[in-house]
């Protein structure tokens, strides 16, 4: 992991950009931090819009999270932002758009197109980003994951044990497949549905809630579009983080 750059925020927030071979990324750190105080951890995951395109709406994740006493970082994800274009993921974007431009319904070809490769390459980046970021003497456990594609969320809660709770919002496609991988998820969690969000297939939010294995999980069902999250909604999640992470 290597930094290459650093501001610090009037409210102490201290972000630090870095790169992890061609992976850039973002950790922010609460001012508690410290070596003798090592704060615990919560992986920021985002859709695949571009890190540029998606700050402003994660540092105010990450300054809300610092204030509850959380380090957050996040990564780019594999064919997004500056990251090298790749060819698969392009043309399931392209067959994406073309289907919803006709009005058509987007088939589990489309989906599994989209998003099975995007998790096969994201999770072990993620896997990578972890080892690192918990090497840095600030940062301590538990281990959180919050937000982004939710089948990287999936994936991640099933194979990464350092992961203790998840906070998923359930406004991306998800293949059948990972229905399955949805039953071996044993972790906390909290999921977040805005039922009248646009690009989501509800039902199938639902089903894939009922299948999560989690003992504990809780869905947090709010009226609105996919960008209507309402604000105590960040609040109710900050506290299941903090229950699970403290």
């Amino acid at each position: 992991m290597h930094f290459t750059s650093q501001q610090r925020f009037d409210d102490g927030v201290l972000e630090r950009e870095f790169t992890l071979g061609e992976i850039p990324g973002i950790l922010w750190t609460p001012a508690s931090a410290s070596v003798s105080a090592p704060v615990p951890l919560i992986l920021l995951g985002h859709p695949t819009l571009g890190l540029r395109n998606m700050y402003p709406r994660l540092v105010g994740r990450a300054r809300h999270s610092a204030a509850e006493g959380f380090a957050t970082a996040t990564i780019e994800n594999p064919g997004s932002g500056d990251r090298p274009r790749w060819a698969a993921a392009e043309q399931a974007r392209a067959d994406l758009r073309r289907a919803r431009e006709a009005g058509e319904p987007v088939s589990d070809a489309i989906v599994d197109a989209l998003i099975l490769p995007l998790v096969e390459k994201a999770v072990p980046e993620w896997q990578a980003a972890l080892d690192a970021l918990l090497s840095l003497p600030d940062i301590g456990g538990p281990v959180g994951y919050s937000g982004g594609v939710i089948s990287i969320g999936i994936r991640l809660a099933v194979a990464e044990p350092r992961i203790v709770a998840a906070g998923l919002f359930a406004g991306s496609f998800v293949p059948r497949a990972m229905f399955e991988e949805a039953r071996q998820v044993t972790i906390p969690l909290h999921v977040l549905l805005q039922w009248d969000d646009e690009g989501n297939d509800r039902q199938a939010a639902l089903d894939l809630f009922d299948a999560f294995g989690s003992k504990e999980k809780s869905l947090h069902a709010n009226m609105g579009g996919h960008t209507g999250v309402p604000q105590f909604a960040g609040d109710a999640a900050a506290q299941f983080f903090t229950r699970h992470l403290k």
